[in-house]
């Protein structure tokens, strides 16, 4: 295994990040939120507020407006350099995390799903490795693509099949799945092998 990098923080989607109806939807980070320590679950992400109050992630199965698609999607994992790249493309607008994932990995090297394979490992502090498996790239969707250009209007369709085809590939970032089934927490600072 192989170091790709550290995970430089970690979040939570407390409600969905596209709003408004349908031709008029638009997408809107704002209900993002950092949090200290990320639990993994068979069932998506959850953590604890600075609070001390329980919040579940979206895309977690037990979310009551979940948007978890039978699994796949309950733990999103994203890129700094990618950040990069897209920033470099579209601007400045374009800040870390913004794009949703749970887990945030700094890296100077834009990776691919065929160079990080299916699987992650994540390397805590005190050793202990969570595996995450199904690693599968994030598809890009219309109002992400649309916030990337900061456009309100509809794109021609030259430039969303362009933005789209940018975005795609893992771009956005990877979906995976908690491996062996036991819950753990990660935190900013850990380790991320593959």
């Amino acid at each position: 295994m192989r170091e790709i990098g550290l995970i430089k923080q970690v979040q939570l989607q407390r409600s969905s990040l596209k709003q408004g109806q349908r031709p008029q939807r638009f997408y809107d980070p704002t209900p993002l939120l950092l949090v200290e320590r990320l639990r993994l679950a068979p069932g998506g992400v959850s953590a604890i507020s600075a609070d001390g109050l329980p919040i579940i992630d979206i895309h977690h199965a037990d979310h009551p407006e979940t948007k978890n698609r039978q699994g796949t999607n309950g733990i999103s994992i994203g890129f700094t350099s990618h950040y990069r790249a897209m920033r470099d493309r579209y601007g400045a607008h374009l800040t870390d995390g913004c794009a949703g994932e749970n887990i945030l990995i700094e890296s100077d090297h834009v990776w691919s799903i065929d160079e990080l394979r299916a699987e992650l490992v994540i390397q805590r502090a005190d050793g202990q490795l969570v595996a995450l498996a199904g690693l599968i790239p994030a598809a890009p969707c219309l109002e992400f693509s649309r916030f990337a250009h900061l456009s309100a209007d509809p794109l021609t369709s030259d430039q969303l099949r362009t933005t789209l085809q940018f975005l795609d590939g893992g771009m956005r970032g990877f979906y995976a799945r908690l491996m062996d089934g036991q819950d753990a927490e990660i935190c900013a600072g850990d380790r991320v092998l593959s």
